[in-house]
């Protein structure tokens, strides 16, 4: 992580983060931090991160999360130059066979 996402004080969002137990404390945490807006892009984005790294293609992952082909692109960015966080959390996953569920 670059020293500028640093300055804006990321360290106690995650060290909160990674203080949650459940799914449930995950809920309400998040349901209290973030609009409802807010968490569905963060969400989309990591559904569409998932897909983009199965090898879906951009089509039909618009018409499975309905983001947009700009989001998609942002998130091929991060993936093919970010620091490998998808990476990591999707072999984390993986291995415990959790699965996103594209259902609207």
């Amino acid at each position: 992580m670059n020293k500028s996402t640093h300055k804006v004080n990321c360290d106690y969002l995650f060290e909160a983060v990674l203080r949650l137990q459940s799914k449930e404390e995950c809920y309400a945490f998040f349901e209290d931090l973030c609009t409802i807006p807010e968490l569905r892009a963060l969400s989309q984005r990591l559904v569409v991160a998932k897909m983009l790294t199965d090898g879906v293609v951009y089509t039909d992952i618009v018409a499975a999360t309905g983001a947009s082909t700009a989001t998609i692109s942002r998130v091929n960015r991060s993936l093919n130059y970010g620091a490998n966080g998808y990476g990591a959390i999707f072999e984390r996953l993986d291995n415990d066979g959790v699965k996103p569920d594209l259902e609207p």
